[in-house]
């Protein structure tokens, strides 16, 4: 009987010639105690996928399961932080020497976020959709934060329209009339009063922020709330009538065309310490089948590209 099992990455007669950018896994189930500013050690239910180049030509393939091994270590013994990450990587080419010379790894989970809502004091919960992203590359480690922030939009284009409906109807009502401020105030109140409304839709900001490398622990919780604060209608959990009042104020006060969003977020992370940042604004449009889309980048040279 043979004493030793086939290791066909390393029979000759299966080699094959050629080097390959990435090789790894994709989709690993793996919980994480998440490191960040404000949060610390929440848990998150994460998909990983992890790679490591293949710089060797003759070599069949790469060690796979020392990658899941070195990302069940990190999910069974330590917190996902900027500094666990990078010794992850320095993991991944330390069981692949010879083998790989650049390591990569994307972790992308929901984040639970406890939101209270505008005026009631009501709370809720709220899922923020996150990916991070750590690569080596030539002895440099690059760290990318993503987040997707949903927020509701109202075109200023048909508030302008309902304004002028509303002025032609009480035109059309009162025309002549020498009116008190009781009868305008009633009249006011009513659905012949307000004949028209502007459309809002939900939105979404998907923001890409490349992180210091310095940096000692993330910040998601900052980067969320930075985003939430400047556009100023995100959208909410549990709400009262009093809430929903304040949440409808609050968009009749900052209509936004997609330009607008992509232009207040471009200028606030120009304010920021982030190395780069890519703005992708999605208003999915309640008047049209279509999106309305707006890009926004730093420009900065081999950073982001719209």
């Amino acid at each position: 009987m043979p004493t030793s099992m086939p290791d066909i990455a390393h029979c000759a007669d299966a080699l094959k010639t050629g080097t390959l950018d990435w090789v790894g896994m994709g989709n690993i189930e793996l919980p994480l105690q998440l490191g960040s500013k404000g949060l610390n050690d929440t848990p998150v239910t994460a998909k990983a996928d992890a790679f490591v180049s293949l710089d060797k030509a003759d070599a069949k393939g790469i060690h796979m399961s020392r990658l899941f091994l070195a990302l069940d270590k990190l999910s069974c013994e330590q917190t996902l932080t900027p500094v666990t990450l990078t010794a992850l990587l320095d993991q991944f080419l330390t069981t692949h020497k010879d083998l790989s010379q650049s390591a990569k790894v994307v972790i992308a989970f929901e984040l639970p976020l406890r939101r209270a809502s505008l005026l009631s004091g009501k709370q809720g919960w709220k899922n923020y959709p996150v990916t991070i992203t750590a690569v080596l590359k030539d002895n440099q480690v690059k760290l990318e934060l993503a987040v997707d922030v949903t927020y509701s939009s109202t075109c200023p284009c048909s508030a302008a329209l309902a304004r002028q409906l509303i002025q032609n109807a009480f035109e059309e009502k009162f025309a002549g009339q020498q009116l008190d401020h009781e009868t305008v105030i009633n009249w006011l109140g009513t659905t012949e009063g307000i004949v028209a409304t502007p459309h809002s839709q939900r939105s979404i900001a998907n923001i890409k922020v490349q992180l210091p490398q310095d940096e000692a622990e993330f910040d998601i919780l900052g980067l969320i709330d930075l985003v939430e604060q400047e556009l100023k209608t995100p959208v909410q959990t549990a709400v009262k009538r009093e809430d929903e009042q304040e949440f409808a104020r609050l968009n009749g006060q900052n209509l936004m065309f997609c330009e607008d969003a992509a232009r207040k977020l471009k200028a606030l992370f120009n304010t920021q310490n982030y190395l780069d940042f890519y703005v992708k604004i999605n208003h999915y449009e309640s008047l049209h089948a279509h999106d309305a889309v707006a890009y926004a980048v730093k420009g900065i040279q081999g950073g982001y590209q719209a």
